[in-house]
């Protein structure tokens, strides 16, 4: 499986289950050249939403949770998309509370696992509020950015040894801004 929001900026996904969380923030509209944004529309949605879930899955080893999104459902998915970016682009304003439904199972190898419930865009909110409560406990949350180019956005995992990546890509978003910023130095340098 693959987690195909994020494949099509030519990234390596998040490990684990955050997958699934660094796939919903790159549903969006991002990257150079734009792609086009995967919850615009229902039927891109739920093509998006289908293909996550066998990949989340995949990595947890759970059943596919079957997930029909609707018109209604559009919306509150891209407004908890906007929020998870809002967080992994930095600091910012405190973000709106966000809760899902799940539920707590003891399986027969004695270990307690959390299994995401809801239907529509409550169910992928509770896989990602789950995914990113594994990676908080792993310690790879804070791993998850968003490219500082304003241009760009796309969201990325910093694989950097210190965790001090800005850039999805150094050589299409960190060249240019670098030069830019160059350019600016040299030239009030000369005023």
């Amino acid at each position: 499986m693959t987690w195909s929001a994020t494949a099509r900026y030519s990234l390596v996904p998040a490990p684990g289950s955050l997958g699934f969380v660094h796939d919903l923030l790159n549903t969006r509209s991002a990257g150079r050249p734009r792609r086009p944004d995967l919850l615009a529309e229902v039927t891109s949605a739920q093509d998006w939403a289908g293909e996550a879930l066998a990949a989340w899955a995949g990595e947890t080893g759970q059943e596919v949770p079957a997930v029909a999104l609707g018109e209604d459902d559009l919306d509150p998915l891209r407004d908890l998309r906007v929020d998870l970016h809002a967080l992994v682009a930095g600091p910012a304003a405190p973000q709106p509370e966000h809760q899902a439904g799940v539920v707590l199972r003891l399986g027969s190898d004695g270990r307690v696992r959390p299994e995401p419930r809801g239907t529509g865009w409550r169910a992928l909110a509770s896989v990602a509020l789950i995914a990113i409560a594994d990676a908080q406990a792993a310690d790879t949350w804070r791993r998850l950015k968003a490219c500082r180019n304003l241009r760009c956005e796309a969201a990325f995992f910093d694989r950097s040894r210190n965790n001090s990546g800005t850039w999805h890509d150094v050589r299409v978003c960190g060249n240019p801004a670098n030069l830019r910023a160059y350019r600016a130095r040299q030239r009030s340098e000369k005023n």
